[in-house]
């Protein structure tokens, strides 16, 4: 192959190479829900993180706020701490009570989570921010779950982050978050008590196998010790022995 035709291949490789980056960087620029770990089961609990980026000009962002729709059903939402700006979850009761397969009742749901930045800590036009989240228990009834959000500015600006992506379609100028749920596993139990016990459980069996580990390791090179002086306890007295009859050779 002539160096012609390698040069040509570079350079489409380099120009495929820039144009996604270019498409990551627009794809980017909107407000998206992600999941960094394990996909989330439907009936079980998620963690999700809103990124978003700030994007008006001679502006910056005050608020984020994410809409839980009340029939998903979430009974409880957990915010992590995020240094510069305040959480507040919002609970609205629901007209009709929803049972999930467990057989638990929610009678209030998780309807908003509103971040707003305190002085000095908002985006501006090149920064973005990641919001994060744990919630549950999800619905068993949807293979997706969206969040509408809606990103409020300096100047008063509001974008709502709200128009579904049909499936197959083109994605709208300001798509909803959302994320896929997988299927659910049968025989997970009660999702929220297996949340609460794992991370103990884990810390405490991993703790028990490392003293376990370490006294048995121990108790071997005491076992260990305890045979080499044997050992040599015996192959002295064997040359005592020999030695007395026929005195020194």
């Amino acid at each position: 192959m002539s160096q012609h035709v390698f040069k040509r291949a570079g350079f489409l490789a380099a120009t495929v190479g820039v144009a996604g980056l270019l498409g990551a960087g627009v794809a980017s620029a909107h407000v998206t829900a992600n999941v960094y770990g394990p996909q989330p089961t439907k009936g079980g609990y998620a963690a999700i993180v809103f990124r978003v980026p700030s994007e008006e000009p001679n502006t910056t962002t005050t608020k984020v706020a994410v809409d839980f729709k009340p029939d998903y059903g979430i009974g409880s939402v957990r915010t992590k701490p995020l240094p510069g700006w305040t959480a507040e979850v919002t609970k609205s009761k629901l007209p009709t009570p929803i049972t999930k397969d467990n057989g638990t009742k929610i009678t209030e749901a998780v309807t908003a989570v509103t971040w707003t930045a305190q002085p000095g800590n908002e985006l501006k036009a090149t920064d973005y921010q990641e919001f994060s989240v744990s919630f549950g228990p999800l619905p068993t009834n949807v293979d997706e779950v969206e969040f509408p959000a809606h990103q409020t500015y300096s100047d008063g600006k509001v974008v709502d982050w709200n128009q579904p992506t049909p499936p197959g379609g083109a994605e709208p100028e300001h798509p909803a978050p959302a994320v896929k749920l997988a299927a659910q596993v049968a025989g997970d139990g009660d999702m929220s008590a297996n949340m609460a016990a794992t991370p103990g459980e884990h810390t405490e069996a991993a703790a028990a196998s490392d003293s376990t580990a370490r006294w048995l390791g121990g108790a071997g090179l005491l076992v260990g010790a305890i045979g080499l002086g044997v050992g040599a306890g015996a192959t002295v007295r064997a040359r005592k022995a020999t030695a007395k009859p026929g005195g020194n050779s």
